[in-house]
């Protein structure tokens, strides 16, 4: 397993990322640290949350994934060994988005303390926010970067048009400029990214850590009837894709699995990672037996004619 240049920053990490969306959600603090070391040990060091998870769950409030990972860096003694990206710009418990420079300031110190660091290695903004200039949101980035408590910034959820204008504002003012995109992107959904986002995150060097890479756990290929989507709390989201195409994913993802000895859920992780324009997936797992289909994937080469199986089976066009 090699480390991958965390697009034009000198931030190396492992091609996969650990989604913390499931701390303090799916998985109790308990169970996080066990999910947490078993990820450390087996080489990885890219961690992924934001300042909003998990404020879906009735009791939350927001916060509880960084809580939990920063109580995890501390009680083991592990900051300097991983790499941590949150996010901010998700208003816990509204529907406004917020790039504004006060809220963004207030936010980071937040995220800081939750998180039991005095720097954040990558930033991103969570959303966009039509209502701020762009220019304002990317000057309090570059304060941040500069007093030392950001390293990099990212962007995620934007759109193609506005990424754009915002790496091309921050470049005709020198101010900080986003580095990494975060999108969604999986073998099941796949024209967005690669018609709107891929030409611009490989144009400008976008490091790419992409989200929903398992399409919710449709992609392990543990979900194929009605039946099964009482299996977790995500489940009764499979059956949208319950058709014609969804299936011939599964079908093919099962035929190259079988080649490798690996699960769907590994091949569908290695067909991302063997992407050009893909840094480190995001993936999360409850369990470590799940862990181990993260591992595998990390380890698969696919070679061409398995790559065009996979592509022939998922293609949009």
């Amino acid at each position: 397993m090699e480390k991958r240049k965390l697009g034009q920053t000198d931030l190396q990490v492992y091609p996969i990322t650990f989604g913390g969306n499931v701390f303090g959600w799916t998985i109790d603090q308990q169970q996080s640290f066990k999910i947490l070391d078993g990820f450390l040990e087996a080489g990885f060091n890219f961690i992924d949350t934001a300042d909003s998870y998990s404020h879906w769950v009735a009791e939350n409030k927001g916060g509880e994934s960084e809580t939990i990972i920063g109580n995890w860096m501390q009680d083991r003694g592990v900051r300097d060994q991983v790499i941590i990206s949150t996010k901010v710009g998700s208003v816990v418990k509204t529907d406004r988005k917020s790039l504004a420079p006060q809220y963004i300031t207030q936010c980071v110190e937040d995220s800081l303390r939750r998180l039991k660091t005095d720097y954040i290695d990558l930033y991103q903004s969570h959303f966009d926010d039509l209502s701020t200039p762009i220019t304002d949101t990317l000057e309090t980035y570059d304060k941040l970067i500069k007093a030392g408590k950001v390293r990099w910034i990212g962007a995620s959820n934007f759109s193609g048009e506005r990424l754009l204008e915002s790496l091309e504002l921050a470049e005709k003012n020198g101010l900080a400029k986003y580095r990494t995109f975060q999108p969604e992107y999986n073998l099941y959904k796949r024209e967005q990214y690669e018609k709107e986002y891929e030409p611009i995150v490989l144009d400008h060097q976008l490091g790419v850590l992409n989200y929903y890479a398992l399409a919710s756990g449709f992609l392990t290929g543990k979900y194929r009837s009605e039946a099964d989507l009482g299996k977790s709390k995500r489940g009764g989201g499979m059956k949208a894709f319950f058709n014609d195409r969804g299936f011939r994913i599964l079908k093919a993802l099962d035929e190259v699995a079988e080649q490798y000895n690996a699960n769907p859920a590994s091949i569908a992780l290695a067909w991302l990672i063997a992407r050009p324009s893909v840094t480190a997936p995001i993936a999360s797992v409850t369990s470590l037996d799940q862990l181990d289909d993260l591992i595998k994937a990390a380890s698969i080469k696919l070679n061409t004619e398995d790559i065009a199986i996979l592509d022939e089976a998922s293609n949009w066009k």
